[in-house]
């Protein structure tokens, strides 16, 4: 199949996906946007929403979709690197066997992630990064694609251990989750509370779902927009030559050089899911909020004046 005609079959199948996914979520149409997205740029999301807005069904339910294996692992203060990894025990004839954790499989739901010690935090980030855990010396490959969504809840704080900056800038998204309107709300109670269950199909392999990741890393970007995206990194900088007045005065941090890496390929991956053959600056701007979200660092006079992550990402199009 030509790429042409390979991303008019990812249009459809993606309308196809969507309309599964409607079957059982309702509503939240940007957020299944930007988690679709994800997947097929490669990359992982954190969502951050409080308690019951049905991420863990959500995600269930993309992989079921994707037909895809799903995990879901509740971070706790008390888990341990090994009871993610899985580890070595003796079986019966005393030889060393290794009984694979919950991180073996293709979308891995980790829930209040921030809710975990560091060290544990750290065991999952090498999968997210590289791929591939190592336990007691020997190397395993994840299989593949492999996919992180982490939940954060934004209103507790005590008893967490926020990602460090470094830890947050694995996250190709941070996607924001809202409570849903009056009329989706009155649908969810509806559908929630009767006896008949939805049955999602599944529409893709996982060797599909790569041959999709390839295609989108071979579409071609025209050297305008990739300069855009990272001109629109280096404003987020203070102190840099890009950066303006307010910039400076909002912001301690900007984004590094793996945002720009993301808005390109998240711009690629926004074209081809609309049928486009090449993205261009519109698309740079349409993945840009959920890429630099989580990227910047505000100080204490933008916490003061009320000024959000969101306000200044939009002053810098």
């Amino acid at each position: 199949m030509s790429d042409v005609a390979a991303i008019q079959n990812l249009v459809e199948k993606q309308a196809q996906l969507k309309k599964e996914i409607a079957k059982i979520i309702v509503g939240q149409e940007e957020v299944v946007n930007q988690i679709v997205l994800s997947i097929f740029a490669g990359g992982h999301a954190l969502l951050v929403g409080v308690p019951g807005l049905a991420k863990t069904l959500m995600v269930n339910t993309i992989s079921q979709a994707l037909g895809l294996e799903f995990k879901r692992i509740q971070f706790t203060p008390d888990l341990m690197p090994s009871d993610i990894l899985g580890s070595e025990i003796l079986d019966e004839n005393r030889q060393f066997k290794f009984i694979k954790g919950p991180i073996f499989s293709n979308i891995i739901l980790a829930d209040e992630i921030n809710r975990t010690p560091p060290k544990t935090q750290a065991a999952l980030l090498e999968a997210m990064q590289e791929k591939a855990v190592t336990v007691a010396g020997h190397h395993y490959k994840l299989s593949l694609p492999y996919f992180v969504l982490a939940t954060q809840n934004p209103i507790e704080q005590e008893g967490t251990y926020p990602l460090p900056e470094a830890q947050l800038d694995r996250f190709m998204f941070a996607i924001k989750l809202d409570y849903p309107t009056f009329e989706e709300e009155v649908q969810v109670v509806k559908s929630t509370t009767t006896d008949t269950t939805q049955q999602i199909n599944s529409l893709f392999t996982a060797q599909e779902i790569l041959d999709f990741q390839h295609l989108i890393r071979r579409i071609p970007v025209a050297d305008n927009v990739i300069e855009y995206a990272v001109r629109l990194v280096g404003k987020t900088r203070p102190g840099s030559s890009m950066a303006d007045d307010y910039v400076n005065n909002y912001l301690d941090w900007g984004a590094g050089p793996r945002a720009s890496q993301n808005l390109i390929l998240a711009a690629k991956t926004h074209s081809a899911l609309n049928g486009k053959y090449s993205p261009d600056i519109e698309d740079v701007q349409a993945v840009a909020t959920g890429i630099l979200r989580h990227r910047i660092i505000k100080n204490y006079k933008a916490d003061a004046e009320g000024i959000t992550e969101e306000m200044i990402i939009k002053k810098l199009f």
